[in-house]
């Protein structure tokens, strides 16, 4: 628990982080860009429960919305916080790429 402008909150402070850019990829991965300037590798397949049904269809999942600092697909009926995409996502260097390519 903490305590912040006078109001009590659950848990621990966390980064303030918001998704700046989302690049959707093959196999349910995305590239985000957050707000700290880091590129992160997310795997949008670990999200569980039927909400995110949704996202198995390539035509949604490859048409993030970001706004407000968050990811949202389907005319924001799925959407995931930023922290916890950030807090389960890996670092991305775009370089590796070139490691892939031909």
């Amino acid at each position: 628990m903490y305590i912040e402008d006078d109001i009590c909150y659950v848990g621990n402070p966390g980064k303030d982080v918001k998704v700046v850019e989302a690049t959707p990829l093959s196999g349910g991965m995305m590239i985000l860009l957050f707000s700290t300037g880091e590129l992160k590798l997310f795997d949008a397949t670990q999200l569980k429960g039927g909400a995110f049904d949704v996202l198995k269809d390539p035509t949604v999942f490859d048409a993030p919305h970001v706004e407000h600092g968050f990811v949202s697909w389907a005319d924001g009926a799925v959407d995931v916080a930023p922290e916890y995409m950030y807090e389960n996502s890996v670092a991305y260097n775009r370089d590796d790429d070139l490691l892939f390519a031909g």
